[in-house]
């Protein structure tokens, strides 16, 4: 079984080296394309306006100028010799819960390969408070990866769809289990701005993520973070909302 591994927390991100060992259990034939640099929020965005650098750190170990999305059309097309049969992104050092997903430069990458029929697989390690950078534990991810991974592979995947999977912020043995649920929604506009001025004496501004909230009692991937369990949850590629399309074709007359 060939797989691609991607992300959006860039090419050295401790994470990633946490996808391959979860990779490593489950195939020998693992190839590596992910951005050069940091691409957190980068959503589902194409590098159009300039070139996109494609560079070789390593036998099967690549990384591009660009977003997730590059990263997962460069290996596609131009790294690996033929078509991987699995794509994992992550794991995403950050939850990937309810309304992020359309954030998200890592379930984005998934997304992508989704749209190139390929077999896609989001993964994210919810962390328990801001400001923990790199000693963000990846406990839950390590231990219960491959566990998670194993059901899916042989799984029939609907046409444009892709899973979503989110490990709480516990350490393995603490993890309660897996639980199969929709994508949840934050229930009050997210995150803050904050202000700063930077040594020139102008002020920037940059986009918090702390005081998001939502709505207990419904059985969402959220629930089941905050209950200790890891959420698995297939996602679709179609945004239409059908119960919609009668009503506005009336007002066209249709």
């Amino acid at each position: 079984m060939r797989i691609l591994l991607t992300n959006d927390d860039g090419i050295n991100a401790p994470g990633l080296y946490v996808l391959e060992k979860i990779a490593a259990q489950l195939s020998d034939d693992i190839w590596i394309c992910a951005p050069s640099e940091e691409q957190s929020g980068a959503g589902h965005s194409l590098t159009l306006t300039r070139p996109v650098r494609l560079r070789q750190h390593a036998e099967r170990r690549f990384s591009v100028t660009g977003t997730p999305t590059d990263a997962v059309t460069m290996g596609l097309k131009k790294v690996l010799p033929g078509p991987p049969d699995l794509i994992l992104s992550g794991v995403n050092r950050g939850a990937n819960l309810g309304d992020d997903v359309t954030y998200s430069g890592t379930v984005s990458a998934a997304l992508e390969g989704a749209l190139a029929g390929v077999r896609s697989i989001a993964l994210s390690q919810v962390y328990s408070r801001e400001g923990l950078g790199d000693s963000v534990s990846f406990s839950a991810a390590e231990e219960w990866g491959a566990r998670v991974l194993r059901p899916l592979l042989d799984q029939p995947f609907a046409p444009r769809t892709l899973v979503n999977v989110n490990f709480p912020a516990l350490a393995g043995e603490a993890v309660k289990g897996i639980r199969v649920v929709r994508q949840g929604f934050h229930d009050y506009a997210r995150g803050s701005v904050v202000e700063g001025m930077d040594p020139r004496g102008f002020p920037y501004f940059w986009f918090g993520l702390h005081g998001i909230e939502h709505t207990p009692g419904h059985e969402t991937d959220l629930e089941a973070i905050a209950e200790g369990y890891i959420a698995v949850t297939p996602l679709h590629l179609d945004l239409t909302h059908d119960a919609s399309l009668k009503a506005m074709a009336e007002r066209y007359g249709q």
